[in-house]
């Protein structure tokens, strides 16, 4: 209490004083570390995104000459900012040409750090319900600004990120699956098993090590980050098939990652694969079918629309996929309905 007031002073006044001044000491101590408290909640991958989002708005402020400071970490950073500066962002990535999926999530991520900055002081109530009231663009939205956009000549993206998912056809996916059968042929008939059997994120994958899986109960658990949770998934057919001709072909190694990178002469060397990795052998091994544009999350995606189709419970398709709602695989429900379904016309 002493950076308030005086310890003699302080035990001169009475019960409700002090638990004011007591109060206010709390706030100051809260304020202090609000950024640091924030962030220790999170997941890595969590903060590399906002680490990213923050970069580019103080690009943005660096462009319009405000000098921005450590805005992930430092509350002082965010003094100044306004509704209108947050509003001016969103423009300045538009007409950068940026996705509007990718400014709505930059957005997010502004409002979460000024609503922290106003929990540190740093940024005034009024201003932050301001902030907040600084919307997103909706789907609607989003088709007729991108057509806006694209009719003036205005990128609607940058970055090598695909604005839909590559759709694969059951042919397709089947075709995916028959790889030769070599040391390479086997792994990535398991990687490509894994992705369409299980619906994994490729960092999930890459991830996975030869103690997840135990061969006897045909099962793999493994961590999902994006929701914090240890599962346990019962193997398919085909993935277990394509695990067990990889470990008793002796391909797999035997501790560590369940991955081995490629050799020139077709061979496997040194364990452990990077998400990158994965992403261009996926890429490969769909452009030698001819499938353009491949990418792991496509076969995530080809996942979660034949669970759909086959009408699995939302419930259990959100748990299966690992989402932390059900919207997202409530959008394969939903496009995987019939419009016209029941429709009765005239004879």
């Amino acid at each position: 209490m002493t950076d308030i007031i005086p310890a003699n002073e302080y035990q001169a006044l009475d019960r409700a004083d002090r638990m004011i001044i007591a109060g206010q000491a709390a706030n100051q101590a809260a304020q202090g570390a609000v950024f640091a408290d924030y962030r220790s909640r999170k997941a890595p991958n969590t903060l590399r995104r906002q680490d990213n989002d923050l970069a580019i708005f103080a690009r943005f402020l660096a462009q319009v000459h405000l000098s921005p400071g450590d805005l992930a970490n430092d509350s002082q950073a965010w003094q100044g900012i306004t509704w209108g500066i947050v509003a001016a962002f969103i423009q300045w990535q538009l007409r950068a040409g940026y996705a509007v999926s990718s400014v709505n999530m930059r957005l997010s991520t502004v409002k979460v750090y000024a609503g922290l900055a106003a929990l540190a002081g740093v940024i005034p109530a009024g201003e932050l319900a301001m902030i907040r009231q600084v919307k997103s663009y909706k789907r609607t939205e989003q088709v007729r600004l991108d057509d806006n956009r694209a009719a003036a000549g205005v990128p609607t993206r940058t970055g090598y990120k695909k604005a839909l998912p590559v759709s694969l056809s059951k042919k397709q996916a089947a075709a995916l699956l028959i790889q030769p059968d070599t040391p390479q042929g086997r792994r990535d008939r398991l990687m490509v098993a894994l992705l369409i059997g299980l619906g994994l994120r490729v960092g999930e994958l890459a991830g996975l090590t030869v103690d997840n899986f135990t061969l006897t109960d045909g099962t793999v658990i493994f961590y999902r980050p994006k929701v914090d949770k240890i599962q346990t998934h019962k193997l398919d057919p085909i993935s277990l098939a394509a695990l067990r001709a990889y470990i008793d072909s002796g391909d797999a190694p035997e501790t560590g990652s369940i991955w081995r990178q490629s050799l020139k002469g077709r061979g496997l060397d040194s364990c452990g694969l990077s998400t990158r990795a994965i992403c261009k052998r996926i890429r490969y091994l769909g452009e030698r079918i001819g499938i353009k544009g491949l990418s792991p999350h496509d076969l995530r995606h080809y996942w979660a629309t034949q669970a759909a189709r086959n009408h699995t419970p939302l419930d259990r398709l959100q748990d299966a996929g690992g989402w932390a709602s059900l919207a997202m695989p409530g959008r394969y429900v939903e496009a995987a309905k019939i419009a016209n379904d029941g429709v009765r016309r005239e004879e």
